[in-house]
C-alpha cells in the first residue's frame, strides 16, 4: 500500500496553493498533488499541472476551458471548468486530504462536499467557518473527519491543544502584527491607497487577506473562526497585538499557565505540519535566531481607530448569521478598495451598514446562509458609487 498521502489543493495559484506544492515539491516521498484548481490564472495552473501532472485539474473561468485542455492535451490530466466542477471534484475519490485555500466564500461548497465525501481537510480558507462554522464542523463530527487549520494562528493554538484533550481552554490569544498601519489614526488612513495597504511588513499574502490585514478584519474572522474550530465561547477569545510576529498565538489554560507556539513568519509551516499530522518533517526552512532575539512586544489592539474588529467581535457575539453578512460585506469592500471604487476608511463603513440592514436569523439553515450572502454582497454593492 503506497505511503503518499493524495492532496487536493483547491486554489492552488494562490498563495497558499503555491506554497503548499512547495512543501510537496520538497517531500515526494510522503505527498503528491492529486487535484489542482483556480479560478482565472490559467497560465499558472497549466505550468502546475505540468510540472506535478495531477490526475486532474479544474478552471473556474469557463472562458479558459479551452486552453487549459489544449495545453494539456498529451497527458492524461482530466480538464474541468465552473463552479459545478469543483464540487464534483471535492466528491472524487481520488484524493486523501483536501488543502482548502481557495479564497473567500466560494470555497465553502467544496468544502462541505469533501467533508461529505469523508475527507479531512487542512483549512487555509478562513471564511468557510465564518459564514457557516455550526454546518461545516458538525458535518466533520458526523463523518468523523479532522479539520485542521493551516491559518497561523489556529495551527498554533491546535500544536499547543496536542496532549492537551482532558484539559479545559480557559482562552486562547490570538496575536496579530497590527499590519502595516499600527499606531496610525483616521486622519492618516483617510488618504491610504491600495498599493500602501498590501505592504504588510511581516507576511507575504495574497491581496484580500493583506487588505484584511490592513484593517484587522482578518483578526476578527479569525475571531470566528477560533470559535467553532476549538468549540469556544466568544468570552475566550482575546486578541492582542504583537508586532514581530514570532508568537503565532498562545493558549491559556485554566490552571493559568500559558503555552506558545514560536516561530518565524512562514506560511509553509503550518502548512507542513497540517498535510502531515500528526508527524513532523524535517525541511530546511529558516531558524528563529536566540542569540540575535528581538523584543517579543505585545499591545491592545485599537478598537476605535481600527473598528472592522470591533464589528467583528459583535457578530461573533450575536451569532446566527451576523458573521456571514459580516463577511459577505467585507468581501464586497476590499474588491471596491481593490479597484480603487471606495477609500480605505469606507470599507468598515460599508460593513457596519450592511450588518444594520440585513435581517438576523438566529439558526440558519444552510439554504439561509446562501440567501444572507447574496443580500448582504448586492446591498454593499450598492454602497459603492457606480
Amino acid at each position: 500500500m503506497s505511503t503518499i498521502k493524495r492532496i487536493a489543493i483547491f486554489g492552488s495559484t494562490g498563495s497558499i496553493g503555491t506554497q503548499a506544492l512547495e512543501v510537496i515539491a520538497a517531500n515526494t516521498d510522503k505527498f503528491s498533488a492529486e487535484v489542482l484548481t483556480a479560478q482565472t490564472n490559467e497560465v499558472l495552473l497549466i505550468k502546475q499541472a505540468l510540472l506535478f501532472n495531477p490526475n486532474c485539474v479544474v478552471i473556474g473561468d469557463e472562458k479558459k476551458y479551452q486552453t487549459v485542455k489544449d495545453a494539456l492535451s498529451k497527458t492524461d490530466i482530466k480538464v474541468f471548468t465552473g463552479e459545478q466542477s469543483l464540487e464534483e471534484v471535492a466528491a472524487m475519490d481520488c484524493y486523501d486530504m483536501m488543502l482548502a485555500a481557495i479564497v473567500g466564500y466560494a470555497g465553502l461548497k467544496p468544502t462541505l462536499r469533501a467533508l461529505e465525501n469523508g475527507k479531512p481537510i487542512a483549512l487555509a480558507n478562513k471564511e468557510t467557518l465564518v459564514v457557516a462554522g455550526d454546518i461545516v464542523m458538525q458535518k466533520a463530527l458526523e463523518k468523523r473527519v479532522p479539520v485542521i487549520p493551516v491559518d497561523s494562528e489556529h495551527s498554533a493554538i491546535f500544536q499547543c491543544l496536542v496532549g492537551e484533550g482532558r484539559n479545559k481552554i480557559e482562552k486562547v490569544i490570538l496575536t496579530a502584527s497590527g499590519g502595516p498601519f499600527l499606531g496610525k489614526k483616521p486622519n492618516f488612513l483617510v488618504n491610504v491607497k491600495r498599493d500602501h495597504a498590501l505592504q504588510h511588513p511581516n507576511w507575504t499574502m495574497g491581496a484580500k487577506v493583506s487588505i484584511d490585514s490592513a484593517t484587522l478584519m482578518n483578526k476578527g474572522l479569525e475571531m470566528i473562526e477560533a470559535k467553532w474550530l476549538f468549540n469556544l465561547r466568544p468570552d475566550q477569545i482575546q486578541v492582542v497585538i504583537h508586532p514581530q510576529s514570532i508568537i503565532h498565538s498562545m493558549v491559556q489554560f485554566e490552571d493559568g499557565s500559558i503555552k506558545a507556539q514560536m516561530g518565524l513568519p512562514d506560511m509553509k509551516l503550518p502548512i507542513q505540519y497540517a498535510m502531515a499530522f500528526p508527524q513532523r518533517i524535517v525541511n530546511d526552512f529558516p531558524r528563529y535566531n536566540f542569540k540575535k532575539p528581538s523584543t517579543l512586544s505585545f499591545e491592545e489592539p485599537d478598537l476605535r481607530t481600527f473598528r472592522n474588529l470591533s464589528l467583528a467581535m459583535d457578530a461573533l457575539n450575536k451569532g446566527g448569521n451576523m458573521p456571514c453578512i459580516l463577511n459577505a460585506a467585507n468581501e464586497i469592500a476590499v474588491y471596491a478598495f481593490l479597484k480603487n471604487r471606495i477609500g480605505f476608511l469606507d470599507m468598515t463603513e460599508m460593513v457596519e451598514q450592511t450588518l444594520q440592514k440585513i435581517s438576523f436569523i438566529e439558526k440558519p439553515t444552510l439554504e439561509e446562509y446562501f440567501e444572507s450572502d447574496g443580500e448582504a454582497r448586492n446591498f454593499a454593492a450598492s454602497l459603492v458609487e457606480m
